[in-house]
């Protein structure tokens, strides 16, 4: 996604000429046009993603808006505290780029697994996180960020639809696949992966494939569709690269619960841990979690 990051954001840079970006000395090879369109408005902070932080809150606060960018870990985890003390104590629009999500940099082990990242910066007052699902989707996802009057986290990825598939406009909530079997709803690009699957399924058993793209729920409510296709169903699935703790699902089931209309039925599929015993590509973290296309189909015929 990082391609389309560039390109949404230097078509950004040109209309908001208050706009300033700053990265953690990372995306070569990738944010060039970016920095040749904005010139002195686009600062490479270093190795020093702390300091990058309150220098981006200080800017907010004279109210230019302000993109910085790393590695999804060197995003949130690092500058935890000046995320927190800078920005979102301040209620400061600063919009954080997070690249590689989830097990996004799976090969290089444990302090690079970002399966944490969402559940952790949502405990801090008023911040909004923006998970695309597909590459199509970023251009919408940076101007979501940009009319949010309050911090943002922005996880990118690899978008990861079946070759042909046609991919919906983007929108905070959409359905995938359509059928009458259980109600699965994944966050951000893992969703993606079991498209093909779903559509080769008779529609009785094919399930109602949802995806997320925006949370807290309570700044972009559970459509009624598909609070309806959770009360029929009273199956329901949740599939996100992210550990339980802080989980979407989590979030999901205190809805539903208050809502008075749990479930009755329900399996969560998630990043199971940080350190496994050897490393791969993301596929092949997925799959030590239980979060490839196998195990959903499991899950599936015993939900």
């Amino acid at each position: 996604m990082r391609k389309q990051l560039c390109d949404a954001l230097v078509d950004r840079s040109v209309r908001e000429k208050d706009m300033v970006f700053l990265t953690g000395d990372l995306g070569f090879n990738a944010l060039e046009p970016l920095q040749h369109a904005m010139g002195d408005r686009f600062i490479n902070a270093g190795v020093a993603e702390q300091n990058m932080i309150t220098v981006a809150a200080a800017l907010a606060a004279q109210e230019l808006e302000v993109w910085v960018y790393s590695i999804a870990p060197f995003m949130y985890a690092r500058p935890f505290e000046q995320i927190r003390n800078d920005i979102c104590f301040h209620h400061l629009p600063v919009k954080l780029i997070g690249n590689g999500g989830g097990y996004g940099y799976g090969v290089m082990g444990p302090t690079h697994h970002s399966i944490d990242d969402y559940g952790t910066l949502l405990t801090l007052p008023d911040i909004t996180a923006l998970v695309p699902a597909f590459n199509e989707d970023v251009e919408a996802i940076v101007s979501s960020a940009g009319s949010c009057d309050g911090p943002a986290y922005l996880r990118i990825g690899l978008g990861e639809p079946p070759a042909g598939w046609i991919i919906p406009p983007y929108q905070p909530w959409r359905e995938l696949t359509t059928g009458h079997g259980p109600v699965v709803i994944g966050v951000g690009p893992v969703a993606g992966t079991y498209i093909a699957c779903f559509e080769a399924m008779p529609a009785g058993q094919r399930p109602s494939l949802w995806v997320v793209g925006e949370l807290p729920i309570e700044q972009n409510p559970i459509p009624e569709t598909l609070l309806m296709k959770i009360d029929s169903s009273s199956r329901l699935i949740v599939v996100e690269e992210h550990v339980r703790q802080g989980s979407f699902a989590s979030q999901l089931l205190l809805n539903l619960s208050e809502r008075g209309c749990p479930p009755k039925a329900f399996a969560h599929l998630c990043a199971r841990a940080h350190s496994y015993g050897r490393y791969g590509s993301q596929q092949f973290m997925r799959a030590q979690s239980g979060l490839d296309q196998p195990t959903m189909l499991s899950v599936l015929a015993s939900v």
